[in-house]
């Protein structure tokens, strides 16, 4: 089902819950509401959609992925970003990585760990900024 886009920066602002198994219906909604914002939008997280849990989902190379629980382990390579946000007006400077190493559960709550480059690292850290509670 594609949802609304959340705009309450109170809400934005709290940090993420963990997800779990019951949190599968979310993150397919997830995928729904990205793809149909896909001219304009490249990540989302579950809370820019209503729900406060640790769930992103971003395009990796033409190819939407779900991330439960990510957490960066490993960042280098620091560098100066602008950035807009469905959730936010305008665009926003944030300091990101140029690669990330990072750690998430996949649709069957399998630990993965991988390390990301260039825009997809860009994408998957301003996501889980979201799910740390913070507004770039």
């Amino acid at each position: 089902m594609i949802r609304d886009i959340c705009k309450d920066e109170v809400f934005l602002a709290r940090q993420a819950e963990p997800a779990g198994p019951e949190d599968l219906a979310v993150a397919a909604d997830l995928l729904e509401t990205l793809e149909h914002h896909r001219e304009s939008c490249v990540g989302m997280a579950a809370n820019m959609i209503g729900v406060n849990k640790r769930i992103i989902a971003f395009d990796n190379e033409g190819t939407c992925q779900v991330m439960f629980n990510p957490e960066i382990l490993k960042k280098s390579g620091p560098y100066e970003a602008e950035e807009g946000c469905l959730s936010l007006t305008g665009t926003r400077r944030a300091r990101r990585w140029r690669t990330v190493k990072v750690r998430w559960q996949n649709e069957r709550f399998q630990e993965r760990i991988k390390t990301f480059t260039g825009w997809t690292a860009q994408i998957i850290q301003h996501e889980i900024d979201h799910c740390e509670g913070i507004l770039i």
